[in-house]
């Protein structure tokens, strides 16, 4: 496994060690390199030595092991790039169900110095901010001042590659003044020592640092949270990948995917810091938004940790919504929830019209629907809201990230008037 220095520091090593663990083999220990960022996690197996080696020098690095036959799975914190794709064509189609293995969700945090009064920032600030436009604290807070000290992570990191992406683009360039690091965790530690300091890492390298919430054009600033993340709807979460070659596999490295989507190793994303995919129901929250009909249909509803999303310029269902199927169909065989019944509600992005906003949102509620019915799942009729509750704005490419369906968990006897009138 080579690649993302996110999923290679601490995930990737106690995933191969757990699913070693699990295939009996005796005495795993994960043994760091002589070289930054490898490890060697190795065990016994009936007397003869087994092992999976790990390289964790940023995801560029792992599309270009792949295409050198020199490793047989690519960590990548961010999407596989087209360029990429062309690149691995002889390998099969990269973004195949087979190939792309979304096994995480992790939120990228920016941090502060734990004294800094400041508490949320927009991405708009926060593209400012790395491109040296804001360059005091006092510009952005009456009781803080001094020259911000910017820290970044380097060229080859699937972390700086995502949030070149979701806040600066491709226009802004990032300050010459920021001082760049291979290591999540070293930059964390930098920017908790500096009291002008300012970084962004994954969701699990916090540490010592104080993180903010983030708001995007016109949405409510959220805090990197379970929740947030793991629906996706904090502006700068996004998913951790394992890519493989989808013909011609090897079998370790298909039952390693299996035994890493499946509950234990969804378990061990949780345990590392990171937001697992297996779906826990959370209780309504009393300040929720939208509108009315929204509110009434999920007054007595759990929200559940997962939103459905969508190809690109498609009404099919991503390699992650595709996977969660899977995961929401185990999840309802639960004795605890064989009794609730699961409402979809559909969002989108502005159109033309409310109207026709508001027929793709419960399009895309059905399309998720009539996949939960293929693994003999039923749901509540669909409802839709259009471009209600944005999770990002609808003035760039970002806001593929608003057509969503949210899933509900609704007991069967649970104001059962309201929801027939609702959709009657």
């Amino acid at each position: 496994m080579k690649g993302s220095n996110t999923i290679g520091a601490s995930l990737g090593p106690n995933l191969a060690k757990l699913y070693l663990e699990h295939n009996d083999v005796q005495e795993v220990r994960i043994l760091p390199s002589n070289i930054e960022n490898e490890y060697k996690i190795s065990g016994l197996l009936q007397g003869r030595e087994v092992y999976i080696d790990i390289a964790a020098h940023g995801s560029s690095t792992g599309f270009r092991a792949l295409h050198s036959n020199n490793a047989d799975i690519a960590m990548s914190s961010r999407p596989i790039k087209d360029k990429e794709v062309k690149k691995l064509a002889a390998l099969g189609d990269m973004l195949d169900l087979h190939a792309e293995h979304v096994i995480a969700i992790d939120g990228i945090a920016v941090i502060v110095h734990p004294n800094n009064p400041l508490a949320q920032l927009s991405v708009q600030q926060i593209a400012k901010i790395f491109s040296g436009e804001i360059h005091n604290w006092n510009q952005l807070s009456s009781s803080y001042s001094g020259a911000i000290n910017i820290y970044a992570r380097d060229n080859n990191s699937g972390t700086w590659d995502t949030f070149k992406n979701l806040v600066l683009g491709k226009k802004i360039p990032l300050s010459e003044s920021a001082k760049r690091f291979e290591s999540n965790d070293l930059l964390s530690d930098t920017v908790a020592a500096d009291p002008q300091g300012i970084g962004f890492v994954g969701l699990a390298s916090v540490r010592q640092a104080k993180p903010l919430s983030v708001s995007d054009e016109n949405t409510v600033a959220l805090q990197p949270l379970h929740m947030t993340v793991a629906t996706e709807d904090y502006p700068l979460a996004r998913r951790l990948h394992l890519y493989t070659a989808p013909t011609g596999r090897n079998w370790a490295a298909n039952d390693f995917l299996s035994f890493v989507h499946g509950q234990s190793g969804q378990e061990i994303v949780e345990q590392v810091g990171f937001v697992s995919q297996n779906p826990v129901a959370v209780d309504n929250l009393e300040d929720r938004q939208g509108p009315n009909e929204y509110l009434e249909l999920t007054r007595s509803a759990k929200r559940l940790s997962l939103n459905f999303r969508f190809k690109p310029s498609s009404a099919s269902l991503d390699n992650k919504a595709r996977q969660d199927i899977l995961r929401l169909s185990q999840f309802l065989q639960l004795a605890e929830n064989r009794h609730m019944r699961l409402l979809l509600i559909g969002f989108g992005d502005e159109k033309q019209s409310q109207r026709r906003a508001h027929i793709l949102s419960k399009l895309r509620a059905s399309a998720v629907k009539s996949a939960l019915r293929h693994q003999g799942i039923s749901s509540l009729p669909v409802a839709g809201f259009g471009a209600f509750k944005p999770v990002a704005t609808n003035s760039s490419s970002k806001r593929i990230k608003n057509r969503r369906v949210e899933v509900w968990l609704v007991s069967e006897d649970s104001h059962s008037e309201t929801l027939s009138m609702a959709w009657r």
